[in-house]
């Protein structure tokens, strides 16, 4: 989880592809309406995003059912999104990748063919509510680090969790 230009999908694809894992993309399950309000520079709204994070709700259900393993990428701002998508499944864990506004602007900027302009950054950190454990299954990296080395991180943690 994290705003444009956190680095979830990199991470995200180096750690499910290290693990074997199901790859999933959030920004896929964007009806056309929310992609064309951001491309236009509109923020979405949390009614904008309900039926999105329901869908998202709804994959996790069906994966968790076939007993897929997933990593999924899902901007996942505020809390009451994040209780949405654990709808899907109570037990999902939530990684923040946090970070400088300047290297988000500035790894926004340098994006090719990706719907999310620049200036929807400052909407994103503005609504961001940051995950608080225990309260919240959820654990923050920077995105100081390289993808690969967050991976390995990860591949850590999981594993002395699972102990």
């Amino acid at each position: 989880m994290g705003v444009a230009g956190s680095g979830k999908s990199t991470v995200a694809m180096h750690y499910a592809k290290g693990r074997g894992f199901a790859f999933i993309e959030a920004d896929d399950f964007h009806p056309p309406a929310n992609v064309a309000k951001m491309k236009s520079g509109q923020p979405l709204t949390d009614e904008d995003r309900m039926g999105w994070l329901s869908a998202m709700a709804q994959r996790i259900t069906e994966g968790k059912a076939r007993g897929e393993t997933m990593v999924i990428t899902c901007s996942a701002l505020k809390r009451i999104y994040r209780d949405q998508l654990r709808q899907g499944d109570p037990d999902l864990f939530f990684v923040l990748l946090d970070g400088p506004e300047a290297l988000l602007a500035q790894r926004i900027a340098a994006r090719k063919d990706h719907f999310m302009p620049p200036s929807l950054l400052a909407s994103q950190l503005a609504i961001l509510e940051r995950p608080v454990p225990p309260t919240e299954k959820a654990v923050t990296l920077p995105i100081t680090l390289p993808p690969a080395q967050l991976a390995d991180i990860l591949r850590l943690f999981f594993e002395k969790l699972s102990v």
